[in-house]
This record gives structure tokens, C-alpha cells and sequence, in this order.
């Protein structure tokens, strides 16, 4: 017999309880997909094909230890600095300590906040109404904040340690072999879930564009990279129905309809450990529930495209201007993964270097100084790619 929709009213405490058997279940079937495991080459230096074959038989894979310690500790502190900063409420320019807000005088705020335990999205038309199904929201412990943190938005100006992981240069193998050489990136974003305050998203597919091309291909939307600070737990963490990125059409009111509750069958957690960094098709059917657990996730997000998929592509936006991609603002959005290169030598000098081939000969133009900081990273997002 289905299980029936979590519709009545729960505290945190017994969302967590409520959710423990689909957990713990979950976690089982992600351990036997076979998708885990250290980033590796091949001989001649491309990403190893066991990797790319689990990630498109699966959807995702969980690249294990890529951010070394050093880094990793240089990433958190970023992320604590930034939160200090925030502004006292949606729309100050101060934060709790009267001092300037972080991202004030940018074009875009650097925050979004949300009450805690709620789900922002689902059964809403935001997005183009791609979250159906509105998820579970628990009642947050007494003394709960009136809102949380949820997201970091367009993190690349305003930490530079993010700017210096976007310009890994493993990862950025990893997103050639799996777009090609000339593939282009999107828009970054860092998710905060905090402990007993983390809010949910509503299952969906991220991609709006490419679903009836001609075409479409399992990875005509490409990709997020998601580095985890402090680890993913199914508590905390993103879940996915592992290989629906290779189908046009996944009616997600009907799989939650089916599984009796918003607790899809056969989905997965995104398990993984402070360090490690996964790789998840745009495409796959995921989202994450609202974290009743005692562990904190920080997820930093970023992730890439085909060129195909996105030169001369007219699109909606998630704030619904319609805009056209020309080749003058992919190379202009495209500078951030030059600029972040340089940026990454600077602090990893005797790491290698990745060559981005669409902007090679370009590298004059595109070094970390104070003066491209104005000119290129500052209000980037501007040019972001939705597809």
C-alpha cells in the first residue's frame, strides 16, 4: 500500500523520525550504483572512462577528496565571512553589526533568504513553475529564526576562494570530457542548509530549453558541480532518481503521486564527504528535503554547458526576460573561467594549469588584477546562461 503525503502538521523532531526508514533505504541503493570514487585519468592525461561511464549510465558521480584540506578550510572561512555580512533583513544595506552589507552596490543581491523549514518553490510558477509539487514543511524548533540564509548568489565576486575552485583544473577536465573543449558556463550559486533551519526544493529538472529539440541528448542541459565544505548526508543532502536525464519527458506530480508522498521510490542521496565534489546532470529528477537533521550542508555550486546548447539560443530567464546568447556575450561570460585560472595560479603556483581552449591567446586580458576584478567579475551574472 503507498504511503500517504505527509499533510499533517510535524515538528522538526518528527519529520526526522518520519524520514529515517526512506533514508536509511536510500542510502543502501546509492551505495550499490557504483559512482563513487576518487578523480582519475587515464594515461594520457583525459578523465578516466569508468568515471564518465557511471556518470552517464547514473546521472551524477561523487568525485571523492578534490578539495584538499588547505582549501577546504580557505572555502569555509569565506562562507563564514560572507554570512557575518549579510544584510540585517532582505533588502538593508547593513548587516546584524551595522557595517556595510556584503555584495551592497552590486546590481544584484548577493542573499536570499527564506523562512526556515519551508519549501520557496514547490507549487509555485517561479521558475517557470518547474518545482510541481510543494514538499513537506516541518515546524521549526521554538526559537527558530524568523528567516535563514538559503542561498549565496553569484559567489564568484564576492569570494575569492571560489573563484580560485573554479578554476580547478581537474574539475574543468572533468566538464571538457564531458561538454567538450568548448563548453561555457552558467551561473553559480552556494547553498545554505543549515542544521534544523535548511530549507527545501521541490523535485524538478533544472533544464527549460532543449526537451523537444531535435537534438537532445542526455546532456543537452549539461551539468552542476556541487563541493560539499562539510559533507552530504541523506538528512541534508540533494536526492535524485538515478537515469532521468536521458528521457524528454518525467512528470514529477506523477512520481510523487505514485510513491504515495513527496518520498519518491527508487530515488538516491547525494552522499559525500567535506572535500568532495559532485558532478550532477541538470536533467536528473532531484531535490532536497528541508533539513531536520543535526549536520550543516554548504554546497558550492557551479557548472558548465555545451556550446551547442547555448550559441544563438533564444531563452527565458528565471526572472522571465527573454534573451538571445550571441557569440559576444558567451566569450564575455566565458572570461570568469580565464579570469579564475589565473586567479588559481596565483595561489597554486606549482599546480597545473588548465587551458580553456575557447580564450586561448587570450590569458593577457584575462589576469586577476584589481582592474578586471571591476571590468569582468564585478555584476558577471549579468550575463548568466539559463538554458
Amino acid at each position: 500500500m503507498a504511503e500517504r503525503p505527509m499533510t499533517v502538521e510535524l515538528s522538526a523532531e518528527s519529520h526526522a523520525a518520519a524520514m529515517r526508514d526512506y533514508m536509511r533505504e536510500g542510502e543502501a541503493r546509492a551505495l550499490a550504483l557504483g559512482n563513487r570514487g576518487p578523480l582519475r585519468f587515464e594515461l594520457d592525461g583525459a578523465v578516466h572512462r569508468d568515471i564518465l561511464a557511471a556518470y552517464w549510465r547514473c546521472g551524477f558521480y561523487v568525485l571523492e577528496g578534490v578539495i584538499a584540506e588547505e582549501e577546504l578550510a580557505e572555502l569555509r572561512a569565506d562562507v563564514e565571512r560572507v554570512v557575518a555580512g549579510a544584510p540585517i533583513e532582505p533588502g538593508a544595506s547593513a548587516d546584524a553589526r551595522g557595517r556595510p552589507a556584503i555584495g551592497a552596490g552590486l546590481a544584484r543581491p548577493s542573499f536570499s533568504f527564506a523562512r526556515p523549514l519551508s519549501d520557496p518553490l514547490g507549487g509555485t510558477g517561479r521558475y517557470q513553475g518547474r518545482h510541481p509539487v510543494k514538499m513537506h514543511e516541518p515546524t521549526p524548533a521554538a526559537g527558530a529564526p524568523e528567516r535563514t540564509v538559503e542561498l549565496l548568489l553569484a559567489h564568484l565576486q564576492i569570494m575569492d576562494s571560489c573563484l580560485r575552485l573554479y578554476g580547478h583544473p581537474g574539475l574543468l577536465a572533468v566538464a571538457e570530457a564531458v561538454n567538450g573543449p568548448d563548453f561555457v558556463p552558467f551561473n553559480e550559486v552556494v547553498f545554505m542548509k543549515e542544521a534544523g533551519l535548511g530549507v527545501s526544493v521541490a523535485w524538478h529538472r533544472d533544464g527549460t530549453t532543449h526537451w523537444s529539440s531535435p537534438t537532445f541528448h542526455p546532456g543537452s542541459h549539461g551539468f552542476n558541480f556541487m563541493a560539499q565544505l562539510y559533507g552530504s548526508t541523506p538528512g541534508n543532502g540533494v536526492w535524485a532518481l538515478p537515469g532521468t536525464h536521458v528521457h524528454r519527458a518525467v512528470d514529477v506530480r506523477a512520481l510523487v503521486e505514485a510513491s504515495g508522498s513527496e518520498r519518491i521510490r527508487d530515488a538516491v542521496p547525494m552522499m559525500s564527504g567535506p572535500g568532495d565534489v559532485i558532478i550532477s546532470n541538470r536533467q536528473l529528477v532531484h531535490g532536497s528535503f528541508a533539513n531536520t537533521s543535526p549536520d550543516r550542508r554548504v554546497t558550492v555550486n557551479f557548472g558548465f554547458l555545451p556550446r551547442a546548447s547555448v550559441l544563438n539560443v533564444t531563452a527565458t530567464q528565471l526572472d522571465g526576460r527573454v534573451e538571445t546568447y550571441d557569440a559576444a556575450r558567451v566569450h564575455q561570460r566565458s572570461r570568469m573561467i580565464a579570469v579564475a585560472i589565473d586567479a588559481r595560479r596565483r595561489r597554486f603556483p606549482r599546480e597545473r594549469r588548465y587551458v580553456y581552449q575557447p580564450l586561448r591567446g587570450e590569458e593577457d586580458a584575462n589576469r586577476w588584477t584589481e582592474a578586471v576584478r571591476e571590468s569582468v567579475v564585478k555584476n558577471y551574472n549579468l550575463l548568466d546562461v539559463h538554458i
